[in-house]
């Protein structure tokens, strides 16, 4: 008679009152202690019901298997085919078990996202809520005269209907005198500036090279369409086609925060160097302050909804006070940064180009605009007024920078890049790099005025020369990005690396092996 559960012939037969089946004492007794009813028939069982079977001593005999060495070997062949039957449906097993659990956790990421929006929802509605209620018993002179109301910390434009105009407060004439003492105090710095001795030299530039790239935003919506750099703090920030902004410490290689809130893609990012502030424009037509915290995190203190189409420039004055945006709408706004008061709203009447960049000089009395038709447009802060225009471009004009010696002015449009003399007010270079099909997208001096970076199907480097010397291109980086479009370009702290943005999701640092922050020990 043999066992039940292993087939051999038991050396301690007991046998079951309940099925009257044979079994290996050790094995049925482990057998119960474990699952507490009968390995066969399934019924409760416990040992009480388990009755010993006295029998003789058994020698058992020796497997015929056993008995030669050919047998022997077939036996461990069985032996070794039946682990490896056993070892693949654990494998199989595990597979499955694995695919489980990534869907699990992929449902509970789809759930959590789900419950984030629909709370992000409900806020928005209450603070709807509560402003209307605030307004209801308000004449309609008193929702004119005040064109904001402030919810939850966050200031909200009332919509005032279609064809409605807001009443501004305007530039007061202390912040004027503001502006002037600020633009009076850079020009007398500029005329002592000197090259700081710890900017990158030439040759280093020539050695350029990929340090790293960090995929910072979204895979179903790739795309990084606006960087800024925090010199001081060497932070890198990136705004993106899905619609959040992504700061990024590039000593630790991590990402500090990501700023979600717009509904469309992020058209332009920029610091504020003092108070840990931060700017975002979008699509969406808003832009969104965002106030830093002790502990590294962001929050949004005031929504501004002063334009009607989309933003596509955010720049900050050289006070760190102040901000203006420029917006397919045809007007630029200026701001005040602690209330988040649009104090001016500018719009020429003469004028039916939106615009697509913006920058402030250096001296921050100076801001350039550039617009939809190939256009860049000068204007005087102070008296808000159109001093000049430079043409000649073709296509929208992309991207707009101010080098720091204060008289030289570089744009981007689709057909390339041109030099401009402020002094003169002409243009005394131009740059034609890729073909009718490829814009010129980003255009960027780094802080001492040394160098100028261009982005387009890939990323030049130029040693800035003077109206008559040569600009020389020292370095030409590819577009690693595949896409063969890099869309935005900048200069870190005294030029030691570039940080470049293309149409995919990655930041991509270029800069010497030896300045990469991940090789120090």
């Amino acid at each position: 008679m043999n066992c039940s559960i292993s087939g051999e012939v038991p050396e301690e037969p007991v046998v079951s009152k309940k099925s009257g089946l044979l079994y290996e004492k050790r094995l049925i007794e482990r057998h119960i202690s474990d699952y507490g009813k009968c390995p066969v028939t399934g019924e409760p069982l416990t040992m009480d019901d388990i009755v010993p079977v006295k029998t003789g001593k058994i020698v058992k005999p020796r497997s015929l298997t056993a008995a030669s060495i050919p047998g022997m070997l077939g036996m461990f062949q069985n032996e070794w085919d039946a682990l490896m039957l056993s070892n693949f449906a654990l494998e199989q097993q595990l597979h499955t078990a694995r695919q489980e659990l990534s869907h699990a956790l992929y449902q509970h990421d789809a759930a959590c996202r789900v419950i984030a929006r629909l709370k992000k929802e409900r806020d928005e509605a209450r603070s709807l809520l509560a402003q209307a209620e605030r307004q209801a018993p308000l004449p309609a002179t008193a929702v004119t005269a005040n064109v904001s109301a402030l919810t939850n910390g966050k200031r909200e434009d009332v919509d005032m209907g279609p064809g409605a105009k807001r009443m501004r407060p305007g530039i007061s004439d202390s912040i004027i005198a503001e502006l002037t003492e600020c633009n009076a105090a850079l020009s007398q710095q500029r005329k002592k500036r000197q090259i700081p001795p710890t900017l990158a030299p030439i040759d280093a530039l020539e050695r350029y090279t990929q340090l790293s790239s960090h995929p910072l935003h979204k895979t179903n919506k790739p795309g990084i369409t606006s960087i800024d750099i925090n010199l001081s703090k060497d932070i890198v920030a990136t705004g993106g086609i899905d619609s959040s902004a992504v700061l990024f410490d590039r000593t630790s290689g991590e990402i500090l925060s990501t700023l979600s809130g717009h509904s469309k893609k992020v058209t332009s990012v920029k610091f504020v160097a003092q108070n840990d502030a931060f700017l975002s424009g979008s699509a969406d037509k808003t832009v969104r302050i965002w106030q830093g915290s002790e502990d590294g995190k962001y929050d949004c203190r005031h929504i501004l909804k002063d334009h009607t189409a989309e933003v596509q420039a955010v720049t900050v004055h050289a006070t760190n006070n102040y901000f203006v945006t420029a917006s397919l709408d045809t007007t630029w706004c200026f701001y005040d940064l602690s209330s988040g008061i649009c104090l001016t709203q500018v719009e020429d009447p003469s004028n039916s180009m939106g615009y697509t960049s913006a920058a402030f000089h250096p001296d921050g009395l100076i801001l350039g605009t550039g617009t939809t038709e190939a256009t860049v447009r000068i204007w005087d802060v102070k008296s808000r007024g159109n001093v000049a225009n430079f043409d000649g471009h073709t296509g929208a004009v992309t991207a707009i920078s101010f080098s720091e010696n204060g008289y030289f002015l570089a744009t981007a449009a689709h057909d390339g890049v041109k030099l401009w003399d402020l002094r003169k007010l002409k243009n005394f270079r131009s740059f034609e790099l890729y073909d009718q099909d490829t814009p010129t997208n980003s255009v960027d001096f780094d802080h001492s005025g040394t160098y100028l970076a261009i982005a387009g199907s890939d990323i030049r480097v130029y040693q800035v020369g003077s109206v008559k010397a040569d600009w020389n291109c020292i370095k030409t980086l590819p577009d690693l990005s595949g896409t063969g479009r890099a869309t935005c370009v900048k200069f870190g702290p005294d030029a030691r690396y570039l940080a470049v943005g293309s149409m995919d999701r990655n930041l991509r640092i270029f800069g010497l092996p030896e300045d990469d922050p991940s090789t120090e020990s």
